[in-house]
């Protein structure tokens, strides 16, 4: 795969900044009820996607998608590895045997972005988490635990040596839970104050659980601004590429681990030097990374992708355009699982299609979404004591966690995304909405004959 002649003449550096958990929300986004001034600086500087989306809802199978280019069906990475923070020579006997390192891992044989830069003459670092596996496919020079930015960037740069450098700077410690207990010290954002998804129920406990998510949103924002001012004082900033995302949505019902738009919906900023800065309306994927990249660098790749780049969007081509239709997936296949749910999603500009198979096999819930230890998840036990206040909120934590709780999850939900957006009427079986469904339907049975998705059964 060939791409145009690059956009930059020199060779820039790439700094990569990854949130764990955070949806779609700052305030250029119109979170209303928190401050991200760094966030929305950088979206004011590069190229802000109002409706950028990941495949897969969780923190390695994101990271998997971001890194290949591919779907998780095809790279082979499904649900969530070990996190071995370091170099493959480096990993013990017992690592290595580890059976979750050995089962979920990328399988297919394309270059991850990692090993093309490297390639490339790159000096690759990443810092706070790797996460995913096999660690021969991301040969980094440098792993940096949880330390500040500058310390990695300033790492970075001084072993690059006058090599151009790929910081992958991973911001874990505040959107991901447990989120700040604000029953033992205090947080940046008033309960009382805030705007609920509309999807969950307005009670003392959910504010304050959502209360504790925007606090650690905020957090991230300065987590941001520590990252964007460490680049500026290296004074490579002019040289340097930056892009900032969101891995998948928060930790809630229709969010991780889940294939609705709350949990798929993330912010995605792309700075490129000398790029006019620009707000894009475009649907675009996480699956776009990787091209575009390759794009702006002049890199040729000989391996089929699933994205498109986003360089025409970012330059401001009257033609450019996004995908019609974004693509995800969740799977109930685990370690010890060799079949399970499987979920499947797609949706354009105005409607989102959920089909799922296999209902009878288990699906994967991640303890974060479920446990109050070590957690701190207020909402799944507010929303178990109070069902029969909140009947619709309970059954849709019995659709995220039906084998807990005895729900049945549909085959199919439809979604009206510009007229209800919390998801809360499902129009599968409204005739008047039967051509979106039939629209996306199409779409589907396209995409998953395409990219041999075998896992998932079609619906007849």
């Amino acid at each position: 795969m060939a791409f145009a002649p690059p956009l930059i003449a020199a060779t820039p550096n790439i700094l990569f900044i990854l949130t764990e958990d955070q949806g779609a929300h700052m305030s250029a986004l119109g979170t209303a009820d928190i401050q991200t001034p760094r966030m929305d600086a950088l979206a004011a500087s590069g190229t802000l996607f109002r409706w950028a989306y990941v495949a897969y809802p969780v923190c390695s199978a994101s990271k998997a998608c971001i890194m290949t280019g591919l779907h998780s069906h095809v790279n082979g990475l499904v649900n969530n590895t070990n996190n071995y923070l370091k170099r493959a020579e480096k990993l013990t006997d017992a690592e290595k045997k580890s059976p979750p390192y050995l089962h979920t891992r990328i399988r297919s044989t394309a270059p991850t972005f990692v090993e093309v830069l490297v390639k490339a003459g790159y000096h690759a670092a990443v810092s706070g988490k790797l996460h995913v596996s096999p660690n021969e496919r991301f040969p980094y020079h440098d792993f940096f635990p949880k330390v500040p930015a500058k310390q990695a960037l300033n790492g970075t740069i001084k072993r690059a040596a006058g090599k151009p450098w790929f910081l992958m700077h991973n911001t874990i410690t505040s959107t991901h839970r447990p989120f700040v207990n604000s029953e033992k010290q205090p947080i940046s954002v008033d309960p009382a104050k805030v705007v609920l998804p509309p999807h969950l129920p307005d009670t003392p406990v959910i504010r304050r659980d959502w209360a504790e998510y925007l606090d650690g949103v905020q957090k991230a924002d300065q987590a941001v601004g520590e990252a964007l001012d460490a680049l500026r004082d290296s004074g490579t900033e002019s040289d340097t590429i930056i892009i900032f995302m969101g891995d998948h949505g928060p930790a809630y019902p229709h969010g991780k681990m889940t294939p609705y738009h709350f949990g798929l919906h993330v912010p995605l900023v792309i700075r490129l030097p000398g790029a006019k800065p620009l707000v894009s309306d475009a649907l675009v994927s996480e699956l776009d990374l990787l091209p575009t990249l390759l794009d702006v660098l002049g890199i040729a790749y000989d391996a089929p992708l699933h994205g498109k780049s986003l360089k025409p969007l970012i330059e401001g081509q009257s033609d450019a355009k996004g995908h019609d239709f974004i693509f995800a997936e969740v799977s109930g296949r685990s370690l010890n699982q060799k079949r399970g749910m499987e979920e499947r999603a797609v949706l354009d500009a105005t409607h989102q299609l959920i089909l799922r198979s296999r209902l009878d096999e288990p699906k994967v819930i991640n303890a974060d979404l479920r446990d109050m230890k070590p957690w701190i998840n207020r909402v799944y036990g507010e929303l178990v004591r109070r069902k029969a206040d909140f009947p619709d909120a309970y059954s849709m934590l019995q659709t995220m966690d039906p084998h807990a709780l005895g729900g049945n999850p549909p085959l199919i939900e439809l979604y009206d995304l510009q007229n209800d957006p919390g998801q809360l009427r499902n129009l599968a079986t409204d005739p008047a909405a039967k051509p979106h469904l039939d629209r996306l339907m199409t779409a589907f049975k396209k995409w998953h004959t395409e990219t041999k998705d075998e896992g998932m059964i079609v619906p007849p």
